[in-house]
Protein backbone atom coordinates (compact mmCIF):
# COMPACT_ATOMS: atom_id res chain seq x y z
CA UNK A 1 0.00 0.00 0.00
CA UNK A 2 1.16 3.12 -0.84
CA UNK A 3 2.53 5.68 1.87
CA UNK A 4 2.44 9.00 0.02
CA UNK A 5 1.03 11.49 1.27
CA UNK A 6 -1.24 13.07 -1.78
CA UNK A 7 -2.70 10.10 -2.95
CA UNK A 8 -6.10 11.89 -3.13
CA UNK A 9 -5.49 14.92 -4.91
CA UNK A 10 -5.82 16.18 -8.41
CA UNK A 11 -3.52 18.94 -9.71
CA UNK A 12 -4.19 20.05 -13.54
CA UNK A 13 -1.02 21.10 -15.14
CA UNK A 14 -0.72 24.13 -18.10
CA UNK A 15 2.05 22.88 -20.12
CA UNK A 16 4.91 24.84 -19.72
CA UNK A 17 8.76 24.65 -19.47
CA UNK A 18 11.30 24.89 -16.43
CA UNK A 19 9.88 25.38 -12.90
CA UNK A 20 5.80 24.77 -13.44
CA UNK A 21 6.39 21.56 -14.62
CA UNK A 22 9.31 20.96 -12.00
CA UNK A 23 7.12 21.85 -9.30
CA UNK A 24 3.98 19.31 -11.04
CA UNK A 25 6.42 16.63 -11.36
CA UNK A 26 7.09 16.78 -7.04
CA UNK A 27 3.15 16.98 -6.21
CA UNK A 28 3.25 13.70 -8.68
CA UNK A 29 5.97 11.97 -7.26
CA UNK A 30 4.51 12.68 -3.65
CA UNK A 31 1.33 10.59 -4.90
CA UNK A 32 -0.72 13.20 -6.31
CA UNK A 33 -2.91 12.73 -9.74
CA UNK A 34 -0.90 15.41 -12.02
CA UNK A 35 -3.70 16.04 -15.28
CA UNK A 36 -1.30 17.66 -18.04
CA UNK A 37 -3.28 20.07 -20.46
CA UNK A 38 -0.92 20.31 -23.77
CA UNK A 39 -1.02 22.59 -26.76
CA UNK A 40 -1.74 21.61 -29.66
CA UNK A 41 1.73 22.49 -31.01
CA UNK A 42 4.80 21.84 -29.22
CA UNK A 43 7.13 24.92 -28.02
CA UNK A 44 10.37 25.22 -29.70
CA UNK A 45 12.43 23.99 -26.55
CA UNK A 46 10.02 21.37 -24.88
CA UNK A 47 11.72 17.97 -24.80
CA UNK A 48 9.92 15.03 -26.05
CA UNK A 49 10.99 12.98 -23.06
CA UNK A 50 11.35 15.16 -19.97
CA UNK A 51 12.00 13.97 -16.22
CA UNK A 52 9.27 16.29 -15.08
CA UNK A 53 6.33 15.03 -16.68
CA UNK A 54 7.32 11.42 -15.36
CA UNK A 55 4.07 9.96 -13.47
CA UNK A 56 1.31 12.45 -15.47
CA UNK A 57 -1.08 12.04 -17.57
CA UNK A 58 -1.97 14.39 -20.71
CA UNK A 59 -4.58 15.76 -22.49
CA UNK A 60 -4.40 17.77 -25.55
CA UNK A 61 -6.70 20.93 -25.43
CA UNK A 62 -6.89 24.05 -27.91
CA UNK A 63 -8.10 26.48 -25.11
CA UNK A 64 -8.96 29.26 -27.84
CA UNK A 65 -11.76 26.82 -28.92
CA UNK A 66 -15.05 26.63 -26.81
CA UNK A 67 -14.74 23.09 -26.77
CA UNK A 68 -11.48 23.23 -25.45
CA UNK A 69 -11.70 25.66 -22.66
CA UNK A 70 -15.35 23.92 -21.81
CA UNK A 71 -13.21 20.88 -21.09
CA UNK A 72 -10.53 22.81 -19.12
CA UNK A 73 -13.21 24.03 -16.85
CA UNK A 74 -14.37 20.46 -16.65
CA UNK A 75 -11.61 19.49 -15.30
CA UNK A 76 -11.15 22.63 -13.00
CA UNK A 77 -14.22 21.41 -11.42
CA UNK A 78 -12.75 17.92 -10.44
CA UNK A 79 -9.43 18.85 -9.41
CA UNK A 80 -7.97 19.95 -5.71
CA UNK A 81 -5.39 22.61 -7.49
CA UNK A 82 -4.15 23.76 -10.43
CA UNK A 83 -0.55 24.96 -12.16
CA UNK A 84 0.02 27.47 -14.93
CA UNK A 85 2.91 29.51 -15.81
CA UNK A 86 1.44 32.15 -17.95
CA UNK A 87 2.46 36.16 -17.84
CA UNK A 88 -0.32 37.87 -15.85
CA UNK A 89 -3.23 38.25 -17.71
CA UNK A 90 -3.15 34.88 -20.16
CA UNK A 91 -4.89 32.82 -18.44
CA UNK A 92 -8.16 35.11 -18.00
CA UNK A 93 -8.16 36.22 -21.57
CA UNK A 94 -9.12 32.38 -22.21
CA UNK A 95 -11.81 32.30 -19.17
CA UNK A 96 -9.41 30.27 -17.01
CA UNK A 97 -8.13 32.92 -14.26
CA UNK A 98 -8.98 32.35 -11.17
CA UNK A 99 -12.06 33.92 -11.11
CA UNK A 100 -13.64 31.90 -13.64
CA UNK A 101 -11.98 28.87 -12.13
CA UNK A 102 -13.13 29.51 -8.79
CA UNK A 103 -16.43 30.62 -9.47
CA UNK A 104 -17.28 26.90 -10.75
CA UNK A 105 -14.82 25.15 -7.27
CA UNK A 106 -14.66 27.53 -4.42
CA UNK A 107 -12.03 25.00 -2.72
CA UNK A 108 -9.58 25.27 -5.72
CA UNK A 109 -6.07 26.00 -4.97
CA UNK A 110 -4.89 27.90 -7.73
CA UNK A 111 -1.06 28.29 -8.16
CA UNK A 112 0.79 31.07 -10.49
CA UNK A 113 4.44 30.35 -11.10
CA UNK A 114 6.29 33.77 -12.74
CA UNK A 115 9.51 35.02 -12.68
CA UNK A 116 8.55 38.21 -11.35
CA UNK A 117 4.73 37.90 -9.98
CA UNK A 118 1.55 39.32 -11.01
CA UNK A 119 1.97 42.73 -9.84
CA UNK A 120 4.76 45.48 -10.48
CA UNK A 121 6.22 46.89 -13.15
CA UNK A 122 8.21 44.18 -14.69
CA UNK A 123 5.40 41.94 -14.40
CA UNK A 124 4.58 41.41 -17.76
CA UNK A 125 8.07 41.24 -18.70
CA UNK A 126 10.06 38.72 -19.98
CA UNK A 127 12.96 36.99 -18.31
CA UNK A 128 14.59 34.04 -17.03
CA UNK A 129 16.21 32.25 -14.23
CA UNK A 130 19.69 35.04 -14.79
CA UNK A 131 17.08 38.33 -14.92
CA UNK A 132 15.35 37.17 -11.40
CA UNK A 133 18.82 36.47 -9.95
CA UNK A 134 20.37 39.63 -10.88
CA UNK A 135 17.95 41.79 -9.24
CA UNK A 136 17.74 40.37 -6.33
CA UNK A 137 21.58 40.46 -5.67
CA UNK A 138 22.39 36.62 -5.44
CA UNK A 139 23.74 36.59 -8.75
CA UNK A 140 26.63 39.75 -7.99
CA UNK A 141 27.32 37.34 -5.01
CA UNK A 142 28.20 34.49 -6.82
CA UNK A 143 31.46 33.61 -8.55
CA UNK A 144 35.31 35.60 -8.37
CA UNK A 145 36.22 39.01 -8.68
CA UNK A 146 38.02 39.09 -11.45
CA UNK A 147 35.13 37.74 -13.90
CA UNK A 148 31.66 38.84 -14.59
CA UNK A 149 29.07 36.60 -12.00
CA UNK A 150 28.13 33.61 -13.40
CA UNK A 151 25.21 31.84 -13.88
CA UNK A 152 24.70 28.97 -11.62
CA UNK A 153 22.52 27.34 -13.83
CA UNK A 154 18.91 27.83 -13.57
CA UNK A 155 18.89 25.43 -9.97
CA UNK A 156 18.91 28.78 -7.99
CA UNK A 157 16.04 30.66 -9.16
CA UNK A 158 13.74 28.60 -11.07
CA UNK A 159 13.89 25.43 -8.59
CA UNK A 160 14.27 26.63 -6.19
CA UNK A 161 12.92 30.33 -5.60
CA UNK A 162 10.48 29.42 -7.85
CA UNK A 163 10.02 25.78 -7.81
CA UNK A 164 9.68 24.89 -4.08
CA UNK A 165 7.91 27.98 -3.06
CA UNK A 166 5.13 26.93 -5.56
CA UNK A 167 4.48 23.95 -3.95
CA UNK A 168 5.20 25.00 -0.24
CA UNK A 169 2.14 27.94 -0.87
CA UNK A 170 0.02 25.30 -2.77
CA UNK A 171 0.72 22.34 -0.06
CA UNK A 172 0.14 24.93 2.72
CA UNK A 173 -3.16 26.23 0.73
CA UNK A 174 -4.79 22.69 0.16
CA UNK A 175 -4.09 21.66 3.86
CA UNK A 176 -6.46 25.15 4.32
CA UNK A 177 -9.01 23.73 2.37
CA UNK A 178 -8.74 20.60 3.59
CA UNK A 179 -9.86 21.37 7.31
CA UNK A 180 -12.89 23.74 6.17
CA UNK A 181 -11.18 26.80 4.53
CA UNK A 182 -11.70 27.98 0.96
CA UNK A 183 -9.34 27.93 -1.78
CA UNK A 184 -6.74 30.32 -2.65
CA UNK A 185 -4.74 32.12 -5.05
CA UNK A 186 -0.67 30.77 -4.67
CA UNK A 187 1.54 33.91 -6.53
CA UNK A 188 4.16 32.42 -6.37
CA UNK A 189 7.15 34.50 -7.88
CA UNK A 190 10.89 33.62 -8.40
CA UNK A 191 12.06 37.13 -7.25
CA UNK A 192 10.13 36.77 -4.26
CA UNK A 193 11.59 33.07 -3.52
CA UNK A 194 15.09 34.42 -4.03
CA UNK A 195 14.73 37.53 -2.29
CA UNK A 196 13.45 34.88 0.86
CA UNK A 197 16.43 32.41 0.43
CA UNK A 198 18.71 35.11 0.52
CA UNK A 199 17.17 36.16 3.90
CA UNK A 200 20.41 34.69 5.99
CA UNK A 201 22.90 37.57 4.07
CA UNK A 202 21.29 39.85 4.98
CA UNK A 203 21.79 38.85 8.18
CA UNK A 204 24.86 38.01 8.43
CA UNK A 205 25.32 41.73 6.61
CA UNK A 206 23.59 43.30 9.48
CA UNK A 207 25.95 42.01 12.00
CA UNK A 208 29.03 42.74 10.22
CA UNK A 209 29.78 39.24 8.35
CA UNK A 210 29.12 39.72 5.12
CA UNK A 211 30.10 42.68 2.41
CA UNK A 212 28.69 42.87 -1.03
CA UNK A 213 32.36 42.52 -2.77
CA UNK A 214 32.56 38.99 -4.75
CA UNK A 215 34.52 36.70 -3.55
CA UNK A 216 35.43 38.02 -0.25
CA UNK A 217 33.13 36.73 1.92
CA UNK A 218 33.55 32.85 3.92
CA UNK A 219 31.00 30.93 1.90
CA UNK A 220 31.91 32.26 -2.00
CA UNK A 221 35.12 30.76 -2.79
CA UNK A 222 37.10 33.31 -0.80
CA UNK A 223 38.34 31.70 2.59
CA UNK A 224 40.54 28.56 2.37
CA UNK A 225 38.65 26.54 4.09
CA UNK A 226 35.21 27.11 1.99
CA UNK A 227 36.33 26.12 -2.07
CA UNK A 228 37.16 23.96 -4.55
CA UNK A 229 41.07 22.97 -5.49
CA UNK A 230 42.42 21.27 -8.70
CA UNK A 231 44.08 17.53 -8.26
CA UNK A 232 46.70 16.36 -10.63
CA UNK A 233 44.42 15.38 -12.91
CA UNK A 234 42.96 18.20 -13.73
CA UNK A 235 39.89 17.35 -11.65
CA UNK A 236 38.05 19.09 -8.61
CA UNK A 237 38.08 18.24 -4.65
CA UNK A 238 35.19 20.48 -2.48
CA UNK A 239 36.49 21.82 0.72
CA UNK A 240 33.90 23.18 3.44
CA UNK A 241 35.47 22.33 7.10
CA UNK A 242 33.91 25.51 8.56
CA UNK A 243 33.68 24.55 11.81
CA UNK A 244 37.09 24.60 14.14
CA UNK A 245 37.45 20.56 14.71
CA UNK A 246 36.31 19.87 11.00
CA UNK A 247 39.24 22.13 10.14
CA UNK A 248 41.34 20.49 12.27
CA UNK A 249 40.54 17.24 10.81
CA UNK A 250 41.44 18.69 7.37
CA UNK A 251 44.94 19.75 8.16
CA UNK A 252 45.81 16.47 10.28
CA UNK A 253 44.80 14.31 7.06
CA UNK A 254 46.72 16.36 4.79
CA UNK A 255 49.42 16.15 7.35
CA UNK A 256 49.89 19.49 7.60
CA UNK A 257 50.93 21.41 11.34
CA UNK A 258 48.65 23.36 12.38
CA UNK A 259 50.77 25.74 14.26
CA UNK A 260 52.41 26.78 11.44
CA UNK A 261 49.54 27.08 9.12
CA UNK A 262 48.06 29.44 11.28
CA UNK A 263 44.86 30.03 12.79
CA UNK A 264 41.62 29.59 10.63
CA UNK A 265 40.00 32.64 10.51
CA UNK A 266 42.93 34.89 10.18
CA UNK A 267 41.90 36.66 7.13
CA UNK A 268 45.44 38.39 7.03
CA UNK A 269 47.01 34.45 6.19
CA UNK A 270 44.19 33.22 3.88
CA UNK A 271 45.86 33.97 0.82
CA UNK A 272 48.87 31.69 1.73
CA UNK A 273 46.73 29.60 3.52
CA UNK A 274 44.70 28.57 -0.22
CA UNK A 275 48.25 28.46 -1.86
CA UNK A 276 49.50 25.86 0.35
CA UNK A 277 46.18 23.81 0.29
CA UNK A 278 46.29 24.42 -3.72
CA UNK A 279 49.66 23.00 -3.59
CA UNK A 280 48.91 19.87 -1.82
CA UNK A 281 45.31 19.24 -3.76
CA UNK A 282 47.50 19.66 -6.90
CA UNK A 283 50.25 16.91 -6.27
CA UNK A 284 47.76 14.21 -6.31
CA UNK A 285 44.75 12.44 -7.99
CA UNK A 286 41.28 12.98 -7.19
CA UNK A 287 40.98 9.40 -6.84
CA UNK A 288 43.87 9.52 -4.12
CA UNK A 289 42.21 12.22 -2.25
CA UNK A 290 39.09 10.14 -2.46
CA UNK A 291 40.74 7.75 -0.32
CA UNK A 292 42.53 9.72 1.88
CA UNK A 293 38.54 11.62 3.04
CA UNK A 294 36.36 9.11 2.19
CA UNK A 295 34.30 8.60 5.46
CA UNK A 296 35.83 11.62 7.47
CA UNK A 297 34.73 14.74 9.28
CA UNK A 298 37.16 16.48 6.87
CA UNK A 299 34.34 17.64 4.73
CA UNK A 300 36.69 16.85 1.46
CA UNK A 301 34.28 15.20 -1.02
CA UNK A 302 34.80 15.15 -4.97
CA UNK A 303 33.17 17.04 -7.74
CA UNK A 304 31.54 14.88 -9.87
CA UNK A 305 29.68 15.38 -12.79
CA UNK A 306 26.25 14.44 -13.12
CA UNK A 307 27.14 11.53 -15.74
CA UNK A 308 29.06 10.07 -12.29
CA UNK A 309 26.81 10.35 -9.64
CA UNK A 310 25.11 6.91 -10.12
CA UNK A 311 28.36 5.32 -9.50
CA UNK A 312 29.20 7.02 -6.78
CA UNK A 313 28.90 5.01 -2.98
CA UNK A 314 26.26 6.84 -1.18
CA UNK A 315 24.12 8.20 -4.19
CA UNK A 316 24.34 3.98 -5.17
CA UNK A 317 23.91 2.95 -1.69
CA UNK A 318 20.54 5.07 -1.60
CA UNK A 319 19.77 4.51 -5.18
CA UNK A 320 19.33 7.75 -5.80
CA UNK A 321 19.65 7.98 -9.37
CA UNK A 322 18.19 5.40 -11.36
CA UNK A 323 17.94 5.04 -15.50
CA UNK A 324 14.71 4.14 -17.24
CA UNK A 325 14.57 3.70 -20.91
CA UNK A 326 17.64 5.37 -21.40
CA UNK A 327 16.44 8.65 -19.03
CA UNK A 328 18.02 9.31 -15.55
CA UNK A 329 15.64 9.65 -13.03
CA UNK A 330 16.48 10.77 -9.48
CA UNK A 331 14.59 9.16 -6.56
CA UNK A 332 11.56 10.76 -4.98
CA UNK A 333 12.43 13.43 -2.65
CA UNK A 334 11.56 13.35 0.60
CA UNK A 335 11.08 9.86 1.41
CA UNK A 336 8.15 8.75 3.09
CA UNK A 337 8.53 5.68 5.57
CA UNK A 338 11.33 3.04 6.13
CA UNK A 339 10.72 1.67 2.47
CA UNK A 340 11.83 3.80 -0.67
CA UNK A 341 8.29 3.90 -2.72
CA UNK A 342 9.07 2.95 -6.17
CA UNK A 343 9.11 5.71 -9.04
CA UNK A 344 6.23 6.05 -11.58
CA UNK A 345 8.90 6.26 -14.47
CA UNK A 346 5.84 6.55 -17.00
CA UNK A 347 6.40 9.34 -19.54
CA UNK A 348 3.20 10.73 -21.31
CA UNK A 349 2.85 11.34 -24.80
CA UNK A 350 1.44 14.17 -25.48
CA UNK A 351 -2.12 13.72 -25.51
CA UNK A 352 -2.34 10.25 -24.90
CA UNK A 353 -4.81 10.19 -21.88
CA UNK A 354 -7.09 12.61 -23.89
CA UNK A 355 -9.33 9.92 -24.50
CA UNK A 356 -9.69 8.08 -21.30
CA UNK A 357 -9.78 11.85 -19.49
CA UNK A 358 -12.65 12.30 -21.35
CA UNK A 359 -14.21 9.65 -20.80
CA UNK A 360 -13.54 9.75 -16.88
CA UNK A 361 -15.26 13.66 -16.72
CA UNK A 362 -18.10 11.89 -18.76
CA UNK A 363 -17.69 14.03 -22.05
CA UNK A 364 -17.08 11.79 -25.37
CA UNK A 365 -14.10 12.31 -27.42
CA UNK A 366 -14.12 12.56 -31.20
Amino acid sequence: MTTLPLKNLRIIEFSGIGPGPYAGQVLADMGAEVIVIDRPKRGDIALEKAVDRRGKRSIILDLKSGKGKDVALALVRSADGLIEGNRPGVMERLGLGPEDCMEINPKLVYGRMTGWGQTGPYAKMAGHDINYLSITGALHAIGPASQPPPPPLNLMGDFGGGSMFLVTGMLAALLNTKTGGQGAVVDAAICDGVNSMMGMFHSLDAAGRWNVKRHNNWLDGAAPYYRCYETSDQRFMAVGCIEPKFFATLLRMLDLDAESFGPQLNLDLHHRQTTELAAKFGSETMAHWIRIFDKSDACVTPVLTYREVAQHPHMAARNALQTHDGLVHSALAPRFGAKPEKIDTRIPRDGEDGAEILAELGLLAN
